[in-house]
C-alpha cells in the first residue's frame, strides 16, 4: 500500500503544481488513499521531494531523485564478492560471508532497501537480517539469489 501511495504521490507531483501537503494530501484522497498530513509529510521525506519555483511564481514539489541504478550495482557487487551461502530460521535469513566481509555486505543490503527487511546485524562473517515474517524472508531470500 505504502509503494502504491508514494507511486501516485509522484504521478501527482509530475502532473500538477501542487504547493502544500495539504493539498497533496487532499488529491491522494480523492484518488482512494486514506492519508494524513503526518503521513504525506514522512513520504515527502522518503521521496526526497523538495519545492521549486513554478512557472505561475509559486512554489511546487519536485522530485530530485538521483538516479541510483550506478550504485545499486556497486552494492550487488558487494554483495557478490562477500557472498557465501544463506539460510533462513523462521524470519530471520542467516547469511554466511567471506572473512571479514559481514559488516560490508549488510551495509549493502541496508542500502538496497528490501522492504520485507526490518534490519541487519554483522559479525565478522555472518549476518543476521530480521524478515517481518517467514514469508517476506523467503522472498528477500529469491531476490538476493537473483542477484547472485
Amino acid at each position: 500500500m505504502k509503494q502504491k501511495r508514494q507511486d501516485k504521490m509522484i504521478e501527482l507531483i509530475e502532473r500538477r503544481n501542487i504547493e502544500t501537503q495539504e493539498e497533496l494530501a487532499k488529491l491522494l484522497k480523492q484518488a482512494g488513499f486514506d492519508v494524513t498530513q503526518a503521513t504525506v509529510s514522512r513520504d515527502i521525506r522518503e521521496l526526497k521531494l523538495t519545492k521549486m519555483p513554478a512557472p505561475d511564481g509559486r512554489q511546487k514539489y519536485v522530485v530530485t531523485t538521483v538516479k541510483e541504478d550506478h550504485l545499486n550495482d556497486k552494492y550487488i557487487r558487494v554483495l557478490r564478492d562477500g557472498y557465501l551461502s544463506m539460510d533462513t530460521a523462521q524470519n530471520i535469513l542467516v547469511i554466511k560471508t567471506v572473512s571479514g566481509m559481514a559488516m560490508a555486505v549488510a551495509a549493502a543490503i541496508d542500502a538496497l532497501k528490501f522492504d520485507e527487511i526490518v534490519g541487519c546485524i554483522a559479525g565478522d562473517d555472518t549476518i543476521m537480517a530480521a524478515g517481518r515474517s517467514v514469508e517476506e524472508t523467503r522472498v528477500v531470500m529469491d531476490k538476493i539469489n537473483t542477484m547472485l
